[in-house]
């Protein structure tokens, strides 16, 4: 495809780096400087000028363009990017957006603003932030097939009691797959006899309740459930959708918010959390309302450099977990180095969404591990797949390897695949693959 991304920043950059070697992918951005660097550290052509301008996109060959990412700062600038891709082109446009006002007039009436997919960053967050809450030593969750399968990546800690097994005396589940292990940034698919160490992160693909089960055989003191004590703190728009996502599923969060009229705002829109009015970094009123007792604390303030203060702060008063939002996208390996237990980049996720429409082989869902180590991709099975009527141990011989199939889905039922299960048209499958390896695995899937 010839892909046509406006705004360099690190959600453009991430998907243009994600891209280049497998389309024909042009960026625009109105920084000369940030231009010249994509055009030598990418194989991408990188213009200079303004993505709102018919006469930029005319240059970046918008006649061509099979797709048109507006991914800049600004809500209005993406819109008007793709209102203006849409009336000069047929290009599928995809807009990124903060503001979920935004979102709920183009969900009212998909192509709104001349947007074929919106997506809006806060809300991304959000969702995968409750994601990981209720499932202990979690780094990071994705759903599959419309809920009935879970990818998810544990970091394995000394005291776990998988620690030192083998792989097959770990999984004591039906419906489980072993991913992969990431160990010292390499990523091994695991066999039987692949022994779990301490600091292993562990990727795993299953029923949702396998996977439940498999986090509690991880932490087994921790209880997963409603009945968890979560903290939020920072009424941002990421915060209250947590707030918001958490009461839907039964928790009631503590919310704490230091500008008065937002939390007057907060407590009248949440009636499930309750909202408390302080600083976050106030230690005496930390401690008086007995937060280091909470399960899992949240940081959504509007600082990378506030939410790993208050991130140690809470594991210094004894909070079980803590996750921190993280603007700047390159600062998530530094800020889980020190302390923090789960870093989210909003940035990161927003283009993981994205990159999921880029995928060549019609991927119905994207999960990126580890920023860029390994995806993990849900296909629907056509007759042409190598997949197709063939038991997997025989058709996996046909694919490179750094490839596990994870979960099958027919009809809504799960299936556990094995070296003798044959996947038929139609079935969704969820695959793990190595980043080496996406290239050429889509398309033959």
């Amino acid at each position: 495809m010839r892909v046509i991304i406006v705004g360099a920043g690190q959600v453009g950059s991430s998907i243009a780096a994600d891209l280049d070697a497998t389309h024909e992918v042009v960026i625009v951005d109105c920084d000369p400087e940030r231009v010249d660097e994509l055009n030598y550290s990418l194989d991408v052509l990188a213009i200079h000028g303004d993505g709102t301008s018919v006469d930029t996109l005319e240059d970046a060959g918008i006649e061509r363009a099979d797709m048109v990412i507006a991914s800049t700062d600004d809500d209005e600038t993406n819109i008007v990017v793709c209102a203006t891709a849409k009336a000069v082109s047929s290009a599928f446009t995809i807009a990124r957006v903060k503001n979920t006002e935004y979102l709920r007039t183009w969900q009212h009436s998909e192509k709104a603003f001349g947007i074929d997919f919106m997506v809006c960053t806060n809300l991304l967050a959000a969702e995968s932030i409750v994601r990981v809450v209720g499932l202990p030593a979690a780094r990071d969750v994705d759903p599959f097939a419309g809920g009935e399968v879970q990818m998810a990546e544990f970091e394995v800690d000394d005291d776990s009691p998988v620690a030192n097994q083998t792989v097959s005396e770990a999984d004591r589940f039906d419906s489980l797959t072993f991913a992969a292990i990431l160990r010292n940034g390499a990523v091994t698919i695991p066999r039987g006899d692949t022994i779990i160490r301490p600091g292993d992160r562990v990727v795993v693909i299953g029923s949702p309740q396998s996977v439940q089960g498999f986090a509690t055989s991880i932490s087994p003191d921790e209880s997963p459930g409603t009945a968890e004590e979560v903290v939020i703190v920072g009424g941002s728009e990421i915060g209250y959708h947590v707030a918001r996502l958490l009461e839907e599923r039964g928790f009631k969060p503590r919310l704490l918010e230091q500008d008065p009229e937002r939390a007057r705002e907060l407590a009248e829109q949440l009636p499930g959390t309750i909202v408390m009015e302080s600083d976050a970094t106030d230690i005496d009123f930390l401690e008086r309302e007995y937060i280091g007792d909470a399960d899992l604390l949240v940081s959504a303030l509007d600082s990378d450099e506030k939410n790993l203060l208050v991130s140690l702060l809470a594991a210094r008063l004894g909070v079980e977990r803590t996750v921190a939002v993280i603007d700047t996208t390159p600062y998530v390996d530094l800020f889980e180095a020190v302390g923090v237990d789960v870093g989210v980049s909003p940035r990161e996720v927003v283009a993981e969404e994205i990159t999921r429409f880029t995928r060549e082989g019609g991927a119905e869902n994207v999960a990126l591990i580890e920023s860029d180590k390994a995806e993990v991709l849900e296909i629907e099975v056509d007759a042409d797949s190598v997949l197709a009527g063939r038991p997997i141990r025989e058709s996996v011989t046909s694919l490179p390897e750094g490839v596990v199939v994870g979960a099958i889905t027919r009809q809504r039922e799960f299936i556990t695949p094995r070296g003798d299960t044959v996947i038929e048209p139609g079935d969704h499958v969820v695959v793990f693959a190595d980043s080496s390896v996406v290239g050429d695995v889509a398309p033959k899937l």
